[in-house]
């Protein structure tokens, strides 16, 4: 385990504008009563996904709030996100089994890390990577643990829910996105809240919208036409190929119509790649299809401008804890075509905003 250093300075009280004042002094109350304590979040990876950037935003507001915050990341071997991606996909629905060599090689890692633990008052393990590390503590009950669930787990394949449910348990408490996703056998303190979005963050700041062409133009996509766009990893559950044969369907109807999409390659992604080339072979030599990652110098400024630049943002998941790109998309008044499943539920409505 490593710590992630923080580098950003934030102010919570600049987000007065954003939430109101009497939520701001609700905030001034809970940080008030949290001065002084420390936190510890746990997490996978410090880069690609939702819980990275939320903590990437998360931590600096706690530390002006006075708490002492920090973030760590696991370290393990690349066998180690292989057996979490198959955990991850599992937990979401598919038929996945764990061998007895995946279940020993997931708790060795977990064991190896929680030995790194530093003290805290509070410590938040994000979804099931780092779902043990209360079990193997030296000092369990120094701190108080929380489990945070960032995944729908309505349809979890049970064997292997099963096999991770203990560990949950140890926990103080657990954090889900919709009371929905809650497993029914869990016997556990369970709290409720969606995640959210930095608006001050370089990914959601205002941008002109001239400048935010200019970023579409540099890659080659033409502002001047209809833009359909989808930001999400190159995963299943984010169906990149039906987003392609959706396109071919618009495409019929409006002959200019461009598609891009852009996706992370995330450290604990193992299958970023594969989903990224299958999603190019069936893209085929279409020349509007455009698709980014981070490896193409696509960040967080230039997936502002082309989110701002589209025309509709697309987010067709089968399966979504939440669903952040949904609300960065709706932050910035673009409207949202999506699936119907999970935390997108709440964000969209219906015939109105997507």
């Amino acid at each position: 385990m490593h710590a992630v250093p923080i580098t950003a300075n934030k102010k919570l009280a600049e987000y007065a504008t954003v939430i109101g004042d009497q939520r701001y002094e609700e905030l001034r109350g809970l940080a008030k009563a949290a001065a002084g304590r420390s936190m510890l979040h746990i997490n996978a990876t410090a880069y690609g996904g939702g819980v990275a950037e939320i903590l990437q935003n998360l931590v600096p507001l706690l530390r002006d709030a006075g708490v002492d915050a920090h973030w760590a990341v696991l370290d393990a071997p690349a066998a180690f996100y292989d057996i979490t991606k198959k955990i991850h996909n599992a937990l979401q629905g598919m038929k996945l089994d764990l061998s007895e060599t995946e279940k020993k090689l997931f708790l060795d890692v977990a064991r190896e890390n929680a030995e790194q633990l530093t003290e805290a008052d509070v410590v938040l393990a994000h979804d099931p990577q780092a779902v043990a590390l209360r079990h193997f503590a030296k000092d369990p009950d120094r701190a108080g643990w929380v489990w945070r669930c960032h995944i729908d787990l309505t349809t979890a394949h049970q064997p292997v829910w099963e096999f991770l449910r203990p560990f949950v348990e140890e926990h103080d408490a657990s954090i889900w996105t919709m009371p929905q996703f809650v497993r029914p056998d869990l016997k556990q303190k369970v709290l409720i809240q969606a995640p959210t979005i930095d608006p001050f963050s370089l990914k959601n700041q205002d941008m002109p919208a001239d400048e935010a062409r200019e970023v579409v133009r540099r890659f080659r996509v033409d502002p001047g036409r209809p833009i359909l766009l989808q930001v999400s990893r190159f995963d299943p559950w984010k169906d990149p190929l039906g987003v392609i044969d959706a396109y071919r369907l618009v495409k019929k109807e409006v002959p200019g119509v461009q598609l891009v999409m852009i996706g992370s390659l995330a450290d604990d992604d193992p299958e970023g790649q594969e989903y990224l080339d299958r999603t190019r072979k069936h893209a085929g030599r279409d020349p509007d299809v455009f698709l980014f990652t981070n490896l193409d110098g696509v960040k967080d400024r230039e997936v502002n401008g082309f989110q701002r630049a589209s025309t509709v943002v697309v987010q067709k998941s089968l399966r979504e804890g939440f669903g952040l790109v949904v609300a960065e998309a709706l932050w910035k008044g673009i409207p949202v075509v999506a699936g119907k499943v999970g935390g997108i539920v709440i964000q969209i409505q219906d015939g109105v905003s997507g």
